[in-house]
């Protein structure tokens, strides 16, 4: 599949996650699926789930490391930054072969365009926070937290 193709397709996945409403009981069932998803598969994962600044669900199962927590950061501000999923971004600048810091100016040190932070995208509202895995390569973290999002909805 071209680079094209993934942007387009990574764009579409943006446009069908979409909530009607994100509570925090929400944010604790998409994150206890993400957990019992990544233990079923024997992977290791921290899962951060975020509305408006405010934490909502926050689990680093065994295995991983508070490095994880730097790159959930990371990813996050990159979400909420730019409008898109980590892994968009990422896509975005390899078809490009530009590197984030050429782009943006912006320090690798509180940004990562790697994949695995997911906006939480209300309807008639816009981006309000992010899902977010670490643990995995960046492909596998984006789809373990698409997987479960769809499943949620």
């Amino acid at each position: 599949m071209s680079s094209e193709n993934v942007l387009q397709e990574l764009l579409k996945l943006e446009e069908e996650i979409v909530f009607s409403r994100f509570t925090n009981e929400m944010a604790v069932e998409i994150g206890l699926k993400l957990y019992e998803t990544a233990r079923e598969l024997g992977k290791a994962i921290t899962i951060d789930i975020t509305r408006n600044g405010h934490r909502l669900f926050h689990l680093a199962m065994e295995g991983t490391a508070a490095d994880n927590e730097q790159w959930i950061r990371r990813k996050n501000n990159v979400v909420n930054r730019f409008g898109h999923s980590s892994y968009y971004i990422s896509n975005m600048l390899q078809a490009s072969g530009s590197t984030f810091e050429q782009v943006f100016e912006v320090s690798g040190a509180d940004y990562a365009a790697h994949g695995g932070a997911f906006p939480i995208i209300i309807r008639n509202v816009g981006i309000v926070g992010t899902v977010t895995v670490s643990g995995l390569p960046q492909k596998e973290d984006h789809e373990l937290a698409v997987q479960v999002l769809r499943t949620f909805l």
